[in-house]
């Protein structure tokens, strides 16, 4: 895969649209400090390069969760019996595509997964549970912790303006 040049500019828009990707292109450029056109052009560049995945609107589970239920979100922890490249793509792939499991880390040292899990309920993590986990014959050990406040939530990488050296005109 080719690697994209990136400039100040780029970095202060991904910045920005970290922030708020709902900005018109027009405020984007205002706050980049370059043209409407110039910006439109760069953000297409952005995607169309891959970094910029998609854009989200993060929703507050503690204000829907009167609409939903109450909602559950669970760290849970997994361990398999045997780790090889197939096997931890194998519980990967079928982990990924199943709507409760928010994030999913391969992780090293300790347990192989660390996943991020949201459903409504406990039955409903016990349905999560039995068709991800007990039904693999390769899950050694599932260790599960349930969030009972979020007080951080965020997706932002630490993207900064590289800093121009004395004397660089």
């Amino acid at each position: 895969m080719e690697q994209i040049a990136i400039d100040d500019i780029d970095l202060r828009l991904l910045e920005q649209l970290q922030r708020d990707a709902s900005l018109s292109n027009l405020e984007l450029a205002q706050r980049v400090f370059t043209s409407a056109p110039t910006c439109l052009r760069r953000v297409k560049r952005l995607r169309d390069a891959g970094l910029i995945e998609r854009q989200v609107a993060h929703l507050s589970p503690d204000k829907l969760a009167p609409v939903l239920g109450f909602g559950l979100t669970a760290l849970v922890e997994i361990t398999l019996d045997r780790q090889g490249a197939d096997w931890l793509d194998a519980f990967e792939q079928r982990v990924v595509p199943d709507a409760g499991v928010q994030q999913c880390y391969r992780v090293s040292p300790g347990p192989d997964f660390v996943l991020v899990v949201q459903v409504r309920d406990m039955p409903e993590y016990l349905a999560l549970v039995q068709r991800l986990f007990t039904s693999d014959a390769n899950v050694r050990n599932v260790k599960a912790f349930f969030s009972v406040k979020r007080a951080k939530f965020g997706a932002e990488l630490p993207v900064r303006p590289r800093q121009r050296s004395a004397g660089a005109g």
